[in-house]
């Protein structure tokens, strides 16, 4: 029996809203079946992918999030790349194929056989060079010369945009001419952005959906030509945001938070926290290091504006790896709000990372660094100030992001969303989708047995 082949295009953000604003990807999606279902727990980037990774539940696999604490390092680590996190058989290992795995998350030392994603340099003088990590090694160079640099800045950050959806959908393009895989995997995450930073139903929104709309349907049409099934699906929609909620300085003032001081500005010393709070989207891991106010704790989270409920470590992933990392509960946030990481109560002590682009030093997820201080009057004389201290080896710091809370109008992490708001599975077989966990069935199953169209073995 042949094995086809088959590109999954990860197209962040879609939902079956948002497909009726993409008249290309519409029609195409007229022909084929098109699933909502739930999402994953939390409905993040990182649980989701492994979970249709693995197709496990994440109290297997690991992913509590995108971030967690690290209980016997005692930090908190967030977007950490290695594949060995996530355990369970991989799609690709379970049918048995060559596997290119283009900017999906947990790309390093992966078991794929192609793979690329953003890694930058960090010289040891503290500067930070823009560049990727391949596999095979010699890869990165390869696609470098043939594609240019990754637009890293348009990846994440004030300028984010289409220029890294439209490198990612290159790359996709190079790698099958290049090596032919029988599985290519595509992250797409253009509409992460807008959706975060307008909301749905902005108008701004209007030329974010035609331009990931035509990045989409112009790689899809590459693929068919070359006899490439191909699936698109989402991680989870965004919803409408307009509170920000602070557990962190809801616990300092409970006296919980252990604040340490550091060159006049403050930052979280987590291991001498009684308890705090790892931010992730419209979900929040609550760490108890003091188990005598646990009690209160879950009382306090309960009680403060914007939390809809909270949810047991045990109900959700028993005991095992996930709960080792995850939070001792977890807060879900109403659907008009989300939870930021802050958790000073002087903007002058805020530490200086609060600022930046710092996505690993921040004690949780922030999607103000989407947007520029607009209290800088002139941002981009800042911006060229900083590119120029760099050039010449010297160190400064590109302090730009507002500490408002208030900017960001969209966010993801609940599962319990409006049918409207719910990830889509496109493609032949999407019925059979209803969970994160079968989208692993649903593409093995395409592999191994396309031949005959049967798409519900087990």
């Amino acid at each position: 029996m042949g094995m086809k082949r088959i590109a999954v295009l990860n197209v962040v953000g879609l939902t079956r809203s948002v497909i009726d604003e993409m008249p290309r990807l519409r029609e195409w999606s007229k022909k084929r079946e098109v699933m909502s279902f739930k999402p994953a727990f939390p409905a993040v980037t990182c649980t989701a992918q492994s979970s249709y990774l693995t197709g496990k539940p994440v109290g297997e696999h690991g992913i509590v999030g995108n971030g967690w604490y690290d209980r016997e390092d005692a930090e908190v680590k967030f977007w950490k790349q290695s594949n060995h996190l996530v355990k369970g058989k991989k799609v690709w290992e379970e049918a048995e194929v060559r596997c290119a795995k283009m900017f999906w998350w947990y790309n390093m030392y992966s078991s794929a056989d192609f793979s690329a994603t953003p890694r930058p340099l960090y010289p040891a003088d503290g500067r930070k060079f823009f560049d990727i990590h391949t596999q095979p090694m010699e890869m990165r160079e390869q696609i470098k010369i043939d594609l240019g640099d990754f637009p890293f800045p348009s990846f994440w950050g004030p300028k984010a945009g289409i220029g890294s959806s439209e490198w990612i959908a290159k790359s996709a393009c190079w790698i099958e001419e290049k090596k032919s895989p029988s599985l290519n995997l595509v992250y797409l995450p253009h509409l992460d952005y807008g959706l975060q930073k307008y909301g749905p139903g902005a108008p701004e929104m209007t030329a974010e959906y035609e331009s990931i709309d035509k990045v989409t349907c112009d790689l899809i049409d590459f693929l068919e030509k070359r006899g490439i099934e191909v699936l698109v699906l989402s991680e989870y929609g965004i919803s409408r945001v307009s509170r920000p909620v602070h557990l962190n300085r809801i616990f300092r003032k409970r006296g919980w938070l252990q604040v340490k001081d550091e060159l006049g500005l403050e930052t979280l010393d987590c291991g001498g926290c009684k308890a705090f709070a790892v931010a992730d989207h419209q979900i929040a891991h609550v760490y108890v290091n003091d188990t005598s106010i646990a009690d209160e704790v879950r009382e306090v989270v309960l009680a403060a504006d914007g939390v809809e409920e909270i949810r047991e470590s045990s109900d959700l992933w028993g005991k095992g790896i996930a709960a080792d990392r995850g939070g001792d509960f977890v807060a879900v946030s109403d659907e008009d709000a989300w939870f930021t990481y802050y958790f000073w109560e002087d903007d002058s002590k805020a530490p200086d990372f609060a600022r930046c682009i710092d996505i690993h030093r921040k004690p949780g997820y922030d999607p103000v660094e989407l947007f520029l201080d607009p209290d800088l009057k002139f941002p981009l004389v800042k911006i060229a100030k900083f590119l120029a201290k760099k050039k010449l080896g010297f160190r400064g710091l590109m302090d730009v992001i507002p500490l408002n809370a208030n900017l960001v109008k969209g966010s993801h992490g609940r599962d319990t969303v409006a049918p409207q708001e719910q990830p889509v599975a496109i493609g032949r077989g999407a019925g059979q989708v209803t969970s994160a966990e079968e989208v692993f069935f649903w593409i093995r199953d395409l592999l191994t047995n396309s031949e005959s169209g049967d798409s519900n073995a087990r």
